[in-house]
């Protein structure tokens, strides 16, 4: 099964095409008595447990490899973001094994380096896909084109600093966003895994290259909904108004689902907070 099979396979089976994001803010996480490790994972096992007993499951995962890696201390041998990351990653295979985990890693080098960071995402990870800038292009781009897996390509990200080189007009008077979309839909033609990432903040170029690869099949990953501002009934406009796949698509939301509060001390209900917001993006990105 390739990548855009997986996408379409897990929102068929899910019913919808919510990706959730998993960036744990340790200080925001209850039992702050706990270890860092042991408190990140008892959290999102709990919330998991009652998510997989209450049928609410998203059509992704995206841990975002940052928040795991600064919790590490390689000189002092300690390793507890990774350890905890890679507990989670366990638990997402054992309860939700079809879904897709995106490593949200945005990396970009050249060459062998590429191919060692793409050995990263997809051998020691073992993750379904993983976020790539393409700033130095195709000898960048095209190592992480791995047998069955997917990458996404940092194209009208969602940051509202994105717009100082994202939306600069280039010669032929198109905004790069659109030019970079061209490179993508190039690359996509050589390995189908190739998708893009466009923000859920900034919807009429949403749209410009929803309507762009809407014929062509290119897999989008769209952050921005929830803390950012982003709302996902009106990237589901755009997106059937574009005439995208829908299935091909994933709405990315993260704190707004794993820890609405934002800071310390987490409420007493954390849990049921946490899973109002969950089935509520479900409905609104619903098929």
């Amino acid at each position: 099964m390739n990548y855009s099979e997986l996408l379409l396979s897990s929102a068929k089976k899910t019913g919808n095409i919510l990706c959730m994001g998993l960036d744990p803010v340790a200080d925001a996480l209850p039992h702050p008595e706990k270890p860092i490790t042991e408190r990140i994972c008892d959290y999102f096992e709990e919330l998991f447990q009652e998510m997989s007993s209450r049928g609410l499951i998203p059509a992704a995962f995206k841990p975002n490899l940052g928040y795991y890696a600064m919790l590490d201390r390689p000189l002092s041998g300690r390793f507890e973001g990774s350890l905890a990351l890679a507990r989670i990653l366990a638990v997402l295979r054992e309860l939700f094994p079809h879904i897709p985990v995106i490593l949200d890693a945005k990396r970009g080098d050249i060459a062998t380096s590429s191919t060692n960071y793409a050995r990263e995402a997809f051998e020691s990870w073992q993750a379904d896909c993983v976020t790539v800038s393409p700033y130095m292009g195709t000898d960048s781009v095209m190592p992480f084109a791995f047998e069955g897996k997917g990458v996404y390509i940092l194209d009208r990200t969602s940051n509202p600093g994105g717009a100082d080189l994202q939306n600069r007009r280039m010669e032929e008077a198109e905004p790069l966003y659109i030019t970079v979309a061209r490179t993508i839909a190039a690359w996509h033609a050589r390995h189908s895994g190739i998708g893009a990432v466009v923000g859920a903040t900034n919807l009429k170029e949403l749209e410009d290259i929803a309507v762009f690869f809407a014929d062509k099949g290119i897999p989008m990953l769209i952050p921005g909904v929830g803390s950012q501002g982003g709302s996902a009934p009106e990237v589901m406009a755009k997106l059937r108004g574009a005439g995208y796949p829908i299935a091909l698509a994933r709405i990315n939301s993260s704190s707004g689902i794993t820890h609405p509060w934002k800071k310390a001390p987490a409420p007493a209900d954390y849990a049921e907070r946490a899973l109002v917001n969950l089935e509520k993006l479900i409905r609104e990105t619903s098929l």
